[in-house]
Parts: structure tokens; sequence; C-alpha cells
């Protein structure tokens, strides 16, 4: 069994790489990092455990600026989102990025994606809140084609680019796994229909997998 490390890394909390050194110092497998831009002032959706958002929400910093600094200063920790929303970015740029730390990391990302639950924050991505699992979907085939191919091309409803030079490519191949965190009953399939893998969160597991708690 692997046992891996999730915080949100923060201006005020333990420093990233401080945190990657000792977690590989102590045998974890992994360290896994949340996103959220921002968040929203005003609050029409609700925070899904109840009560007020926590400060730490507000407060992260980029993914991917604080995994490659956890990846510097270790050798062989995996280092992953947990999750990266995808619907709040730019596909081909988030290609790229999830390309350049993987080959700088030495194949050590593992890439979690998800819908999110926050709509206002979408909104300020100019997200439609319903219709994000369809633009996930777009997006992570899409990040797939320009991570495997020469010249890749993708044309969809969400996504629509013509055929585009693209470097580098991930060290892993065919690219770093995705993985899809979520917990509603249309979760499994959007891993089979477009992902590698399951990012589970505890506290619903079983309103996926509802004889989780029989075993």
């Amino acid at each position: 069994m692997h046992i891996g490390v999730c915080m949100f890394a923060t201006d005020y909390a333990i420093r990233l790489d401080e945190l990657a050194r000792a977690a590989e110092e102590r045998g974890f497998e992994s360290l896994f990092v949340p996103e959220h831009t921002h968040i929203p002032v005003s609050r029409r959706t609700p925070f899904p455990s109840g009560g007020p958002i926590p400060k730490e929400y507000s407060h992260t910093f980029d993914p991917f600026v604080s995994l490659m600094a956890a990846a510097a200063a270790t050798r062989h920790l995996k280092i992953g989102t947990g999750i990266c929303l995808i619907i709040e970015r730019d596909t081909i740029t988030t290609a790229k990025e999830v390309a350049s730390l993987d080959v700088l990391s030495n194949g050590r990302f593992l890439f979690g994606v998800g819908g999110g639950w926050n709509r206002e924050e979408m909104e300020h991505h100019g997200t439609d809140f319903p219709s994000r699992f369809k633009r996930l979907r777009e997006q992570i085939l899409a990040m797939k084609e320009i991570w495997t191919k020469d010249e890749a091309e993708f044309h969809g409803q969400y996504v629509n680019f013509d055929k585009i030079w693209a470097w580098p490519k991930p060290q892993q191949k065919p690219h770093p796994p995705v993985l899809l965190g979520g917990e509603s009953g249309h979760t499994l399939q959007r891993v089979v229909d477009c992902c590698d893998g399951w990012f589970p969160r505890g506290r619903a597991a079983e309103a996926i997998l509802p004889g989780l708690k029989d075993l």
C-alpha cells in the first residue's frame, strides 16, 4: 500500500518544498495539492461540507508552481493535483503546464482533475456550471491529443483548434495518469469515458460505491 499526503498549499502554511522534503524523508509516496484561483465574496453556492468556506480556499498557491517547488526539492516523491479545476483553465496552456511539470519532475506527476462545485468561481472564468462536465471531457480528450501527437487537432463544442505543434511531450508515456475526482453516480462512467483512474474522497465514498460500507 502506498500512502500520500494532501494539503492546501497556502501563503501562511508550511512551504510546500519543505513539506515535500519531509514527506519523502518519512517514506510517503506522493504529495497532492488542490486548486482554487479565488473565492467569490458572493455566496450563492453552499459549501459542500456545510458552514462557511474555510480560509485556505482563498489562499491557495497555483498548483503547478507549488508542485514544481516540491519536485525540485525531492527525488522520488510523486506530485499531483488533487484536484485541478481544468474547466476554469485554457486547455492548450494547461496541457503545456502538465507536460512541462512531468518532464522537469522526471515523470513524477499525477494529474487529478475535477468539475468543481463553486458556481460563482466558474462563472468568473466564463464557464457554464451545468455543462462543466461536458467541457471537462472535451478538455481531457484534447490534452491527450496534444500530449501524444506531433500535430494535434481537436474539434468539439467547447474545445476547438486546428493542427498545432506543442512540445515538450510528457515524460510518462503516453501521458501522466488522469485521475477524475468525484463522488456522484456518474463519476465511474466518466472515468471510463475519458480518464485513467478515480480520485476518490472518503467523505462520500458510499455515494459512488454503495456496497463500500460492507467491505
